[in-house]
C-alpha cells in the first residue's frame, strides 16, 4: 500500500508539472481562450470592445498617406427627447452624427474616448462589400454570378460547392450554421474559439459539408457566409485582405486612425466581425457611402455596385428587416436608406435623402430583445429628422 501510495504521488507531480508545461507553452491561446469565455461580461464588455488588440491575435490595415480628413463642425442638433434614456437602455459607448458631411453631433459614454478603437463585429461586413465591388469594377472578379469555386477552390466538395458569389452576399448559401450567440456549443462560438486558439478559419469552413437548403433557395444570416467571400477575394487577388482593404477603400477616405483586424493564428482576417476603427472613422466610411462612392472627386467604390449592394435583393421574411449584398434595410425602408449592423448595438445608418450619417459603437447586453432593432431605427430616423 506504502508502494502504490508512493507511486500515485509520483503520477499525481508528472501529471501536474506536465500541466504547468502545457499551460506555459500555450499561455497565449489559454489566456485567449479565457478571453472568448469572458468578452462580453457585464463588468468587462466596455473595455474589451475597446481594446481587442490585446486580447486576440490582430494585423494593421494601414490608413496610407493622405491627410486626414476633417469632420467640419456644423450647428449642434436639438436632439429627441427619447435620445437620453436610449443611449442608457442601449449602453453606447459612442455617437457621431453627421449631416451633409458635416458634424452635427458627438458624444462618448461610459469611460470611452474618440481615440478608441472599437470591434465592428457585423458593420465589417459591409467594408468586405464594398471591397468587393471595386474589384468586380476592375475585372479582377469576373461576377456575382460566378460560383465561389472559381476563386475558392478549397471549397469543392463542402456544404459551398454550388453556390455563387451573389448567394453568399445575400446570406443564401444554404450551409448548416447556428449563428445562436447564447448556445455555447453553436457554430458561431466554436468559430469564435477556432479565432481564440489560433487555428485556421479557413479550415473552420471548408469543414462544414451539411446543408439546409440548396444555395440561393432561401434566406439565412450565417456569419461564415462573409467568410466565403473573403476567400474568394483572397483567392483572386492572392493577397491579404488588410493590405487590399487599406489600398483601395480605407487610403482615401483620410482616417484619424489606422484599423487593425483580429486574425486567426495563420494570419488570416477575421473579416465577418474583426475590423477595428474609431467611431468618427465609421462615420467617415459611411459618408463615402452616402455620398455614393465618391470621396474628395475621387470615386473610391463604384456608384453602380453602391446602389445594387444596398437595395433590398435577398428572400428575407416579409415585414422583417431586408437584406441585400452585406447591408441592411429597415422593413419600410426608404429610398437611399440602408445601415451596417454588429452585435451589441454597433451601426452605420446612413439616410441619402436626408443627408445623414449615424455611426454609434455600444456594448448593449441586450441587443437581441425583442423590439430592439426597431426602437434603434425610430432614434436614427428621429436624429436624422432633428438635423435638418
Amino acid at each position: 500500500m506504502r508502494i502504490f501510495g508512493k507511486w500515485l504521488g509520483r503520477t499525481l507531480l508528472v501529471l501536474i508539472l506536465l500541466t504547468g508545461a502545457l499551460l506555459v507553452w500555450k499561455r497565449e491561446e489559454v489566456t485567449r481562450l479565457m478571453a472568448v469565455n469572458s468578452l462580453f461580461s457585464a463588468e468587462k464588455i466596455v473595455h474589451n470592445f475597446s481594446h481587442m488588440d490585446s486580447l486576440f491575435l490582430a494585423a494593421p490595415v494601414p490608413r496610407g498617406q493622405a491627410p486626414v480628413s476633417e469632420l467640419v463642425i456644423g450647428q449642434p442638433i436639438t436632439l429627441p427627447d427619447a435620445y437620453a434614456q436610449w443611449v442608457s437602455a442601449r449602453a453606447l459607448t459612442s455617437v457621431v452624427v453627421l449631416k451633409d458631411g458635416l458634424l452635427r453631433h458627438e458624444a462618448y459614454y461610459l469611460e470611452t474616448g474618440p481615440d478608441d478603437r472599437r470591434i465592428s463585429w457585423s458593420v465589417a461586413k459591409s467594408f468586405l462589400s464594398a471591397l468587393l465591388g471595386v474589384l468586380l469594377e476592375d475585372g479582377t472578379i469576373s461576377s456575382v454570378n460566378d460560383p465561389v469555386t472559381k476563386y475558392a477552390p478549397a471549397l469543392r466538395g463542402t456544404a459551398y460547392d454550388g453556390a455563387s458569389l451573389e448567394d453568399v452576399l445575400q446570406m443564401e448559401s444554404g450551409v448548416r450554421f447556428n449563428e445562436d450567440y447564447l448556445d455555447f456549443w453553436s457554430d458561431i462560438n466554436k468559430m469564435g474559439r477556432v479565432l481564440a486558439l489560433g487555428q485556421s478559419m479557413d479550415g473552420f469552413a471548408t469543414a462544414l459539408t451539411e446543408k439546409d437548403a440548396k444555395a440561393g433557395q432561401s434566406w439565412q444570416y450565417v456569419s461564415i457566409d462573409t467568410h466565403i467571400l473573403g476567400m474568394v477575394i483572397r483567392g483572386a487577388t492572392n493577397r491579404p485582405i488588410p493590405e487590399l482593404l487599406a489600398e483601395r477603400i480605407i487610403a482615401p477616405l483620410g482616417l484619424e486612425q489606422a484599423p487593425y483586424y483580429l486574425t486567426d493564428g495563420h494570419g488570416t482576417a477575421f473579416v465577418l466581425g474583426g475590423l477595428n476603427l474609431t467611431t468618427r472613422d465609421y462615420a467617415r466610411f459611411g459618408q463615402l457611402i452616402a455620398q455614393n462612392g465618391l470621396w474628395n472627386g475621387v470615386q473610391v467604390v463604384p456608384a453602380a455596385w453602391i446602389a445594387q449592394s444596398t437595395r433590398p435583393s435577398a428572400k428575407t421574411v416579409k415585414g422583417n428587416t431586408q437584406y441585400g449584398y452585406q447591408w441592411w434595410m429597415p422593413a419600410d425602408a426608404r429610398q437611399g436608406e440602408v445601415f451596417a449592423r454588429g452585435i451589441y448595438g454597433q451601426y452605420i445608418y446612413i439616410n441619402q435623402p436626408l443627408g445623414v450619417v449615424i455611426a454609434i459603437n455600444a456594448a448593449d447586453r441586450a441587443f437581441r430583445d425583442a423590439g430592439v432593432t426597431l426602437s434603434n431605427i425610430a432614434m436614427f430616423r428621429a436624429i436624422a429628422e432633428a438635423a435638418q
